[in-house]
């Protein structure tokens, strides 16, 4: 299935004569504008449940964006991690609280004026440092040093890594526990 859509999406573009690299640029910065738009909404939406849903949608896009710069180990944690952890125990705590949509709580914030100053601030200081940095492109004949593989990783975490894993997994199965037990309803 996959195959196919992919031979056919190469087909539409061989039929136009569009270069295969002005698709995958085209690509890149459509997800990367998504991830843009769909962090914007999580920070301007004024439902809290559509702010989480614009989160795990920006944190799909840059998964995606992972994926085009050939890290699929990240892509993947991305996903199973942020994703399908995070976002979900945000979206539990969004239902599970109650009088979220009280009308008492106020919904606006009083410091937009301050916070859009140092916003203003700490992005031009990264435009300065990205604009200062003397950025290092290999030469064309040279491949660009590969970090470890997704088969690597994969080895280490089961090998050397494998008590801490199980370790982590502990803590992690402890903080469930704990949660079910602090957002049990008294009777």
């Amino acid at each position: 299935m996959m195959n196919g859509l992919i031979r056919q999406l190469s087909d539409i573009v061989n039929n136009y004569g569009l270069p295969q690299d002005f698709v995958v640029q085209a690509s890149f910065y459509v997800l990367a504008g998504l991830a843009c738009a769909f962090a914007f909404g999580v920070v301007a939406m004024r439902n809290i449940f559509h702010c989480a849903v614009s989160l795990a949608l920006c944190l799909f896009c840059i998964a995606g964006v992972y994926l085009f710069l050939n890290a699929e180990f990240l892509a993947v944690v991305q996903v199973i991690i942020y994703v399908g952890a995070i976002v979900t125990l945000f979206l539990f705590a969004i239902m599970l609280t109650s009088n979220i949509k009280d009308r008492s709580i106020r919904q606006a914030n009083s410091q937009a004026l301050v916070s859009a100053v140092v916003a203003a601030a700490i992005l031009s200081f990264f435009i300065y440092i990205i604009m200062g940095n003397p950025w290092k492109i290999p030469a064309s004949g040279t491949a660009a040093h590969a970090g470890p593989g997704l088969n690597d990783i994969g080895r280490a975490l089961m090998s050397s890594y494998a008590l801490p894993f199980e370790f982590i997994s502990l803590i992690l199965l402890a903080a469930l526990v704990g949660a079910i037990v602090i957002g049990k309803v008294k009777k």
